[in-house]
């Protein structure tokens, strides 16, 4: 698996690409990282989404960190940012989740995460595939080997962190959830009852094989509807890790991970003088047009939410996020925390007394059109002089009226093309003709 990290840990489909041979090794070599850092017998906690091939994986990731001589506290299917509050809790080493997030039930993925909480760094994990290709002959035996710990009892201390963060009562409002058939479906309803919410949830019954089929937030029409059939306040909607949330408001309509974060922003900049908010070059200009009226700054970074937190560290601004849903509150969590932002964005419709439909006019969006483009090479787009030449053209066509961004997946095989303007119908007609240009210019060999 050549470059094997990308923007959110390893992915592949698993058994295919990210195999169990692999999954032993990327285990040895993450011991022996932490061996050269000074941890003799290295703790690591490992957790998992529900999809079926985690067992496989997580079977093999604990066989190659114990055959390294290091210690293992599985905590079972939770979601990404209990693994990372956990390893903080615990006091280990490192922490594994093992998921795909959002992708489809044949893939899978491995992230990992330091002693701090935080994603590894690019230099880290650049180690790690460093001492992966090296022969490894380092086997120890008797009492040297690692244990292993199940620990699926970890959850009630999740649930209590991120009840904790809330100041207030949620009592009186009406939610649906959607879990997405994944890590999700054994905290959110817990939680939202706990503090008060009359809840709802769907998509909660995950048997390794549903995970993200048409529910959750790769599909947020779908708690849309719910939340209208069931005449809720709000629709929250997780993916298959839940690290990510997007919304509904009460009448069907999408919130998105923009929205949520202005309302956040707002917020805190109204009840603390917030000065900064961090988001990607994939962040709609409405959103950067209202922290401009709130005179905040908005610090811009590459798509991925490892970026995003980086640059959330270095400068040391407390909120960031994503357009796809993962927003980072550093007062509370080391990542994005699904979960947690749906419990602030309802606290947020409790203080206010506000519904979510008019919290979400605090941006106004330009129409905004996302086209994938499969089936191309996208290591070759750096070099498509014409398809940057196009871009160009199409550029000076909308003299300032909106915005083009052509990047590479970090996470798919695909090439994404997003345009703003100020119609959604010259939005589609430009993002068609840059998505025929890529599949030309980038068209396999």
């Amino acid at each position: 698996m050549p470059g094997l990290f990308g923007t959110d840990g390893i992915r592949g489909v698993a058994n295919a690409e990210l195999t169990p041979e692999f999954t032993v090794g990327l285990g040895r070599a993450v011991v022996r990282t932490l061996r050269e850092e000074g941890n003799d017998r290295p703790h690591i906690v490992v957790g998992r989404d529900p999809r079926a091939s985690g067992e496989m994986l997580e079977a093999a990731l604990v066989a190659g960190i114990t055959s390294a001589g290091g210690d293992v506290t599985a905590i079972g299917v939770l979601p990404t940012p209990a693994v990372a509050f956990l390893t903080v809790e615990l006091g280990a080493d490192s922490g594994a989740m093992i998921s795909a997030s959002h992708n489809p039930v044949p893939d899978n993925g491995i992230k990992f995460f330091g002693s701090d909480g935080y994603k590894l760094t690019d230099a880290e994990e650049e180690r790690v595939e460093e001492l992966l290709q090296r022969l490894d002959e380092d086997r120890p035996v008797g009492v040297h080997i690692g244990r292993l710990w199940e620990r699926h009892d970890l959850l009630a201390r999740y649930v209590d962190h991120l009840a904790e963060t809330v100041t207030g009562t949620l009592s009186g409002l009406r939610v649906v959830v959607d879990c997405a058939h994944g890590s999700a479906s054994p905290v959110a309803e817990p939680l939202l009852r706990r503090l008060g919410c009359d809840v709802v949830t769907i998509h909660a019954e995950p048997d390794g094989l549903n995970i993200n089929e048409r529910c959750g937030s790769m599909y947020p029409d779908v708690v849309a509807r719910a939340v209208v059939e069931h005449g809720a306040d709000i629709g929250l909607s997780h993916d298959g890790d839940a690290d990510r949330l997007i919304a509904a408001d009460r009448t069907g309509t999408v919130v998105d991970g923009d929205a949520i974060l202005a309302i956040l922003a707002e917020r805190l900049h109204r009840e603390r003088g917030l000065e900064s908010v961090v988001t990607t070059v994939m962040t709609n200009m409405g959103f950067k047009q209202a922290m401009g009226r709130l005179g905040i700054q908005v610090v811009e970074t590459r798509v991925g939410d490892r970026y995003v937190l980086e640059a959330m560290r270095a400068g040391g601004h407390p909120i960031g996020g994503e357009q796809s849903g993962h927003v980072i509150m550093l007062d509370h969590s080391t990542t994005g925390d699904g979960v947690l932002t749906a419990v602030h964005l309802l606290e947020t419709l409790a203080a206010t007394g506000k519904p979510l439909a008019e919290l979400a006019t605090v941006m106004r969006r330009l129409p905004q059109v996302l086209v994938n483009v499969g089936q191309v090479d996208r290591e070759r787009l750096d070099d498509a002089w014409a398809l940057w030449q196009a871009v160009q053209e199409e550029e000076r066509a909308l003299d300032g009226a909106g915005r083009i961004l052509v990047r590479a997946s970090g996470t798919e095989p695909l090439v994404r093309v997003m345009v703003e303007a100020d119609s959604e119908g010259r939005a589609t007609e430009i993002a068609q003709r840059l998505a025929k240009v890529v599949a030309e210019e980038l068209a396999p060999a």
